[in-house]
């Protein structure tokens, strides 16, 4: 049990799966103090702070992402520094030119914004971009050096402190939604001084960038940015859509807490696809398509039959979840016309076929397909505009907005494997049998593993 038990923590998928779960648990716990301590206006300028934040993260780090996870994968000593410098280099460059923007939006937009619930995000993510540059490069680098232990002390770092403050906030300080972003910054700053005292982020080897390298990222980063800011769309294009309907920023809190929900079904889906990418684009740059295919077979397979499990938790439970993250004010469907129950039960559907459609994503990338992915993420984004827009403008429906998620799912998950389909052969059933194999044997160690203690017992 003991030799079980250390696999098992040392082993790649549990420290990315430990991170992305430390992070997910503290980030729900956070939402879920904002939502019950801020006024419905306030904590609707903190979810578009957060949501807008999240697609310009996207834009900064698309470039160079999975670009870097990639060519890291097979690079060599050298090379890996150059590599490694070249997305210092390049993160720092559109972090510039991203906070020039948004400044000047402010400067030239400065009345409407102000009375906007956009305020929060125009006035100081651009501060934000600086502060956690560090931070979030020194992820980029541990996850393509797949060394998924530093992540799990950066994300319990960042988290874990600002969950601390959330909870002395909820019962003793009181903080104002403009103080509680402050503090956010602050803590951000901590997180990311850690990391270039620890040489984490890179930051020394920007110096050894090269043409060949940067040329490199950015060829392969115009189409990752795109599919990045294309995700990051999709997981927010809902908020931002309904933030400018006639619905207002009541509903845009109402809805962002069955999308917080919905997080519970993807720590897993982030964790596992952390560590396939880069097992899939070695193989790629390898040779081995056949590698790639079982790989893909074996995540797809395994995350589906565990996502189908957390959605009939998430489905059944639906009412008790809402009610643990905000409370019983939001449940009151007579003043809002939103049954935010209904909302959370369409959306745990949704996680049932996010894995496959995560992972034909992976897999295009791992191919050096990065320009089919966008084609993907785009069609899918198109679907997911054009739903939305019906949902709210012509059925006037909340609800229907969730529904659209499941089209433009299911539409991406076609899309991506008949693409997939050209270099390598995937098929439904051979994506449940290798899932079925895979919790075969991990059945079979641990009774293996289970009777050696159990003689050693005796």
């Amino acid at each position: 049990m003991k030799q079980l038990l250390n696999k098992i923590i040392r082993e790649d998928n549990f420290l990315s799966l430990s991170g992305n779960l430390i992070i997910a648990l503290l980030g729900f716990g956070g939402f879920a103090l904002l939502a019950r301590s801020l006024e419905t206006d306030a904590f609707a300028q903190w979810v578009l702070f957060i949501s807008g934040g999240s697609l310009v993260e996207m834009l900064r780090y698309g470039i160079t992402n999975n670009g870097l996870v990639r060519f890291l994968s097979g690079a060599t000593e050298t090379n890996r520094d150059q590599l490694i410098g070249a997305n210092v280099l390049i993160s720092l460059l559109a972090t510039l030119i991203i906070a020039l923007l948004l400044i000047s939006i402010k400067l030239f937009f400065g009345e409407a914004i102000n009375a906007s619930s956009y305020v929060l995000f125009f006035s100081w993510y651009p501060v934000l971009a600086f502060v956690n540059l560090p931070f979030n490069n020194a992820l980029v680098v541990q996850q393509a050096k797949m060394r998924y232990d530093k992540i799990l002390i950066i994300k319990a770092l960042n988290s874990g402190l600002f969950f601390s403050f959330l909870v002395v906030n909820t019962f003793v300080l009181k903080c104002s939604v403009l103080e509680i972003t402050i503090v956010f910054l602050v803590i951000n700053t901590i997180t990311s001084l850690v990391c270039i005292s620890k040489s984490w982020d890179g930051l020394k080897l920007i110096r050894k960038a090269t043409k060949t390298t940067l040329k490199t990222l950015l060829n392969f980063g115009k189409y990752s940015t795109f599919t990045l800011i294309g995700t990051n769309l999709l997981r927010n294009a809902d908020i931002l859509i309904i933030s400018i309907s006639p619905f207002g920023s009541t509903a845009v809190a109402l809805f962002s807490i069955p999308l917080k929900l919905t997080e519970i079904q993807q720590i897993p889906l982030r964790s596992f696809t952390a560590t396939a990418f880069p097992k899939m684009s070695k193989a790629s740059l390898e040779g081995k398509t056949d590698s790639v295919k079982e790989l893909f077979n074996i995540y797809s397979g395994a995350l589906t039959y565990l996502f189908f499990a957390v959605s009939i938790v998430t489905f059944v439970f639906a009412e008790a979840f809402v009610i643990l993250i905000s409370g019983y004010q939001y449940l009151n469907t007579t003043t809002t016309g939103i049954n935010i129950v209904t909302i959370v039960r369409i959306l745990s559907v949704y996680g049932v076929l996010l894995p496959i459609d995560r992972m034909t994503g992976i897999g295009l990338d791992s191919i050096n397909r990065p320009n089919i992915n966008a084609l993907k993420v785009s069609i899918m984004l198109g679907a997911n505009i054009i739903g939305d827009l019906i949902a709210i403008y012509m059925l006037k429906s909340i609800e229907m907005v969730a529904v659209s998620t499941l089209v433009f799912t299911t539409v991406g998950i076609a899309v991506g494997a008949y693409f997939l389909n050209k270099t390598c052969r995937v098929s439904l059933f051979e994506i449940f049998r290798s899932g079925y194999t895979f919790y075969k044997k991990l059945w079979l160690q641990s009774r293996h593993y289970t009777k050696g203690f159990q003689f050693l017992n005796r």
